[in-house]
């Protein structure tokens, strides 16, 4: 049995993901994601107009005349949702914890793949691949995808990101979008993302929280590490502490951008105190152009 709490967080993520896809990114994702690409279709006739560079010379020299190929557009994609389910996803301090603005995420892409006829896939991943659902078509398979990633209990509290994406190489044979969610509190996965990305298009979309960059000034505060259990003091009323606090976190963000941009994938930065609606037209429209 679903627990009823988890239970009202579904219906709440599947509405309102429905909304979104239906009233505002209708048609924003199918023109960012274009498919495959194309697909030889048949061999006919030249025309007048016809591109000269189409024309298949083994088949004109057989028959005499001028023949051409005919392409299609492959559109169906198959979309790999990687969702990090690690301890430092139960952390929320404004509106949600980040593992729930993960999975609503995760939902409304699940939604747009659907709406445009893809199939979608879920892998969910701490320090390992916790769980696989292969790839499907259909609106009850959203539904599953939802109920998986807030229902799913970790077995384990670290993170292992070169470990999912392994994984995704392994279960994808044909090329694939893969969206990885993750707050990226890992190590050592830079080599896993750039073989990762030679065969499947992986957009990575990193999951912050207002408090994970600046801390409030409250005094004494105990601080502790949600994937290894470790405890510190720190002193918040200390200016300083803030300052390097707040610079510590910044120079980790900036060598995070650095990594994506050199691995050359597409990226966004979401964050629990703002909007993710517009974050995410913003990053359809800007693949739409690029295409």
């Amino acid at each position: 049995m679903i627990p009823q709490e988890i239970l009202h967080k579904i219906k709440k993520i599947h509405i309102r993901s429905n909304y979104l896809v239906n009233d505002i990114f209708a048609g924003e994702y199918e023109s960012a994601f274009r498919g495959r690409g194309m697909e030889f279709e048949e061999v006919r006739e030249y025309a007048p107009g016809d591109d000269i560079r189409a024309i298949d010379w083994n088949v004109t020299a057989r028959m005499g005349h001028p023949f051409v190929k005919v392409y299609r557009e492959e559109r169906e994609l198959t979309v790999m949702l990687l969702v990090d389910v690690s301890s430092s996803g139960l952390f929320g301090t404004v509106k949600q914890l980040k593992i729930e603005l993960s999975a609503e995420i995760a939902s409304v892409l699940a939604f747009a793949a659907i709406k445009s006829n893809d199939k979608v896939g879920l892998i969910i991943f701490s320090d390992h691949v916790e769980k696989y659902i292969p790839p499907k078509k259909g609106r009850g398979h959203v539904w599953r995808v939802i109920k998986e990633v807030l229902e799913h209990q970790p077995r384990s509290a670290g993170t292992d990101i070169a470990a999912a994406l392994n994984y995704l190489n392994t279960v994808c044979r044909r090329r694939a979008v893969a969206f990885l969610i993750s707050d990226f509190i890992d190590r050592d996965y830079e080599q896993a993302l750039n073989v990762i990305h030679k065969k499947h298009e992986v957009i990575a979309l990193r999951i912050r929280d207002p408090r994970e960059q600046e801390l409030p000034a409250v005094g004494i505060v105990e601080l502790e590490d949600a994937e290894t259990g470790e405890t510190m003091l720190i002193d918040t009323s200390d200016g300083a502490v803030r300052e390097a606090y707040q610079l510590v976190t910044a120079k980790r963000f900036q060598q995070w951008l650095k990594l994506v941009r050199s691995a050359g994938i597409d990226y966004l930065d979401i964050r629990t105190d703002a909007p993710y609606i517009d974050t995410m037209l913003r990053f359809f429209r800007m693949r739409e152009k690029r295409l």
